[in-house]
Formats: structure tokens, C-alpha cells, sequence
């Protein structure tokens, strides 16, 4: 099935489903010798809407949700989940200005630190790793767009189908029995990613599990059926 999974994923060439650059082990030790560790309990606020960019991260273990808050006080998560290997942070900081996002810690999370001289500092140190962060900046705003056209032309089950997928590929654990996400989310958290109400995820979910798409073991979501999950992406 994990292999039925990562066909159809290489079948389908469009930009949702590619991974942006990561970072190779030189570049995470350059960024570690450079900054400093910390570690945050689930339910951290890392950094906040109105913050002066002033500092990176490389996130070392956990996850990491970026979202903002609408007029109503609803949480709306922006762009993707952050994981480990990941730098965050990065184009607010090297501009210099307030930051417009929250970012939350979804579990226990150890984090790279480096302050926004220092991070320029090695960039012009090292000069691969700045071609690295600027195609890496390029991969996320070209997610940005498709999030946009995602947002403005699919349906709810699509947006939802889409995410789930997205998820299998970047934190999935192949099994027997299909994609295993390691990721518990709440259905409220679900809904801020695809940009719809709780109760609407909640009958989805139930949807893509009465069509054997998925199943659940606890709040673990798994897999089952790639090819009939796709299919709602339209």
C-alpha cells in the first residue's frame, strides 16, 4: 500500500505534492554551531503577530503550526506544519519588520535559535547555504500560491482530501495496513488548515472512513486508500 502511495504521488507532478529543499547535515551543524537550543512544551506560543523578527529557527524535534487569527478570534493556519529538518522564521526576519504570524508548538518541540545578525553572518559566510534558504523561500511561496488557488477554487472535501495527503507524504509511516500520520490534530485544528468549519471535517472524515479511504485508530489518522482520496480533489 506505502508503495501504491508513493506512486500515485509521483504520478501526480503537479507543485502541492513536492517537498521544498532541505537542509543537508553540514548546513544543520553550521546553523546549530551558530545558534542555541530550546525547548518548548506543547501548546507554546513561539513567536506572535506584532513580534519584531529578529531571530531564526531550526526546528530539531516536533511540531510546529503557523497561523493567524481572524477577526472573530478563530485560529487560521497559514501555509504548511512545520517539522523537524525545517527552518522557519526566515523571510520576515531577513526583512527586519513585525511579525504577522503566530507561531504554536502542536507538541513537545526542540528548537534552534539564531539571532537575525548572526544568521546573515553566515550567509555570507557560507554562500551554499544562502542559495539554499533562497530556493527554499522560493518552494514556499510558490505553496503559498497554490494555497491560494486551492482556497478560491476547490470545494471543502477536496481542500480536506488535499491536506490529508500532503500530511501522508511529509509525516507518514508506511504499515501494512496503509499511511499511519503521527500527528494527533483536533478536528478544530483540521478545520483552520483547510479553511472550513469543525462540524464540516467531522463529516468528511467520517465520509473518506465509510469509503474506506482512511480509518482511525484513536485520533491517528491512517491511510488506506490513496487512489479513492484522490479522487476528491478536484
Amino acid at each position: 500500500m506505502q508503495e501504491d502511495f508513493q506512486d500515485m504521488i509521483d504520478h501526480n507532478q503537479s507543485s502541492f505534492l513536492r517537498s521544498e529543499p532541505m537542509l543537508n547535515d553540514m548546513e544543520k551543524v553550521l546553523i546549530r554551531q551558530a545558534g542555541s537550543t530550546v525547548h518548548y512544551p506543547k501548546g507554546h506560543i513561539i513567536f506572535a503577530a506584532g513580534d519584531i523578527a529578529d531571530r531564526v529557527y531550526l526546528i530539531e524535534s516536533g511540531w510546529v503550526k503557523i497561523y493567524r487569527l481572524s477577526t472573530d478570534g478563530r485560529r487560521v493556519t497559514v501555509g504548511s506544519i512545520r517539522s523537524p529538518g525545517e527552518m522557519m522564521a526566515l523571510a520576515e526576519t531577513l526583512l527586519g519588520v513585525e511579525r504577522t504570524c503566530f507561531a504554536g508548538a502542536i507538541n513537545d518541540v526542540s528548537l534552534v535559535v539564531m539571532t537575525k545578525n548572526r544568521f546573515e553572518e553566515l550567509l555570507a559566510q557560507h554562500p551554499f547555504l544562502a542559495i539554499k534558504v533562497a530556493k527554499l523561500l522560493g518552494a514556499r511561496m510558490r505553496e503559498a500560491e497554490a494555497i491560494i488557488q486551492e482556497m478560491v477554487c476547490w470545494q471543502a472535501p477536496g481542500r480536506l482530501a488535499l491536506m490529508l495527503m500532503k500530511m501522508g507524504e511529509k509525516m507518514g509511516e508506511p504499515t501494512k495496513n496503509g499511511t499511519k500520520i503521527n500527528l494527533h490534530l483536533t478536528h478544530e485544528e483540521i478545520a483552520s488548515m483547510v479553511g472550513t468549519s469543525r462540524q464540516t471535517v467531522t463529516s468528511l472524515l467520517n465520509a473518506f472512513k465509510q469509503e474506506k479511504s482512511i480509518s482511525y485508530e484513536g485520533r491517528v489518522i491512517r491511510i488506506e486508500n490513496p487512489d479513492k482520496l484522490a479522487k476528491w480533489m478536484v
